[in-house]
């Protein structure tokens, strides 16, 4: 029996931090026997912010050696980068012809982009959701991982599949669904500014690649209040942040430690931060040391790219074959 399609990507922008592991990363590893998986790393959707070249080939670099360094395993999944699948770029086309103006201004992505940069609000920008879909429907996927800030390309992208299946009265496309882990395997990791989520962009994370000293720094920051002043009190949201660190990377014992501490109101912010930070340090060592060593191994991320581009061309060349046939190319010879 063929096992369930999966595709995740991420874009090369910057390094994974503690909330793409725990929230996706970790999972991804743990679906890899029961699923076929593509995962890759999305360096066309980052030209929408126009990356110098040195900075899009190390990003690339990078989110690879960290992906191998976590864990996701190439003799498992599909590992490719989305630059070495022209096919993905020919469906866009496709696709954006059965794409309408007012939609795509509609979603939230475009509108959000628009208000962060407005010299800068390029077609790329306007049509990223069917670039995504593309991605997503080349491999025929059944099952897509997605967070909440995604949740509306993914529902594009749905669309867009029935679209063209409608239009051309055919059922090349599976619609993809969203993949949604269970309870316990869902973990929200907070920043360090004292509410929201860890995020690249807002300057909040910490990342997998990230030193010692570093690491100490950001968490001796982090936002905090007063300490409590009644016994057994509700932890605000910013001391509640820090606890659910601390109950990642930290002993049970650690962890119930500072719970007393707090609900007796005797608790040191300072102390708690060090053991964090010592904590999370500790944690992610091993993540950091393998990164670093895949890094320098050229010839294996080379290898690793180009075997990946091999095993993604398969299906996407496939499926792209079908797509030609029900629109009409190729039709007279």
């Amino acid at each position: 029996m063929d096992k369930p399609i999966v595709v995740s990507g991420i874009r090369p922008t910057g390094y994974l931090h503690l909330g793409n592991y725990f929230g996706a990363v970790r999972n991804f590893i743990r679906m890899q026997d029961d699923f076929t998986c593509n995962f890759f790393i999305a360096d066309i959707h980052s030209l929408t912010t126009h990356p110098t070249p040195e900075n899009l080939q190390s990003g690339v670099k990078q989110v690879l050696a960290e992906y191998l360094a976590c864990g996701i395993d190439p003799e498992k999944s599909t590992i490719y980068i989305q630059s070495d699948m022209p096919e993905v770029t020919e469906l866009y086309t496709f696709l954006n012809m059965n794409a309408y103006l007012g939609e795509l201004e509609r979603t939230t992505s475009f509108k959000d982009k628009a208000r962060q940069q407005p010299e800068n609000v390029n077609a790329g920008l306007l049509t990223y959701p069917v670039l995504m879909a593309a991605d997503i429907i080349i491999h025929k996927a059944n099952f897509v991982p997605v967070g909440k800030d995604q949740e509306q390309n993914l529902e594009m992208a749905r669309k867009f599949a029935k679209r063209f299946n409608r239009m051309y009265k055919s059922d090349v496309f599976p619609i993809p669904r969203p993949f949604t882990f269970d309870g316990a395997d869902m973990i929200k990791i907070p920043g360090l500014d004292g509410s929201g989520k860890m995020g690249k962009s807002e300057g909040n994370a910490i990342n997998l690649y990230e030193d010692p000293k570093s690491i100490r720094k950001k968490v001796m920051r982090a936002v905090t209040d007063a300490g409590p002043t009644e016994p057994n009190s509700q932890k605000p949201e910013a001391v509640e942040n820090l606890f659910t660190l601390l109950k990642i990377v930290s002993t049970p014992d650690t962890v119930a430690h500072f719970d007393e501490q707090y609900n007796n109101c005797s608790i040191r912010y300072g102390d708690l931060k060090k053991q964090l930070a010592e904590d999370i340090i500790n944690y992610t060592e091993p993540i950091r040391v393998r990164i670093d060593d895949i890094l320098k191994d050229d010839k294996y991320l080379a290898k690793v790219a180009r075997e990946g581009a091999e095993k993604a061309r398969e299906s996407a060349v496939k499926t792209l074959n079908e797509v030609k046939k029900v629109i009409g190319f190729n039709s007279l010879f």
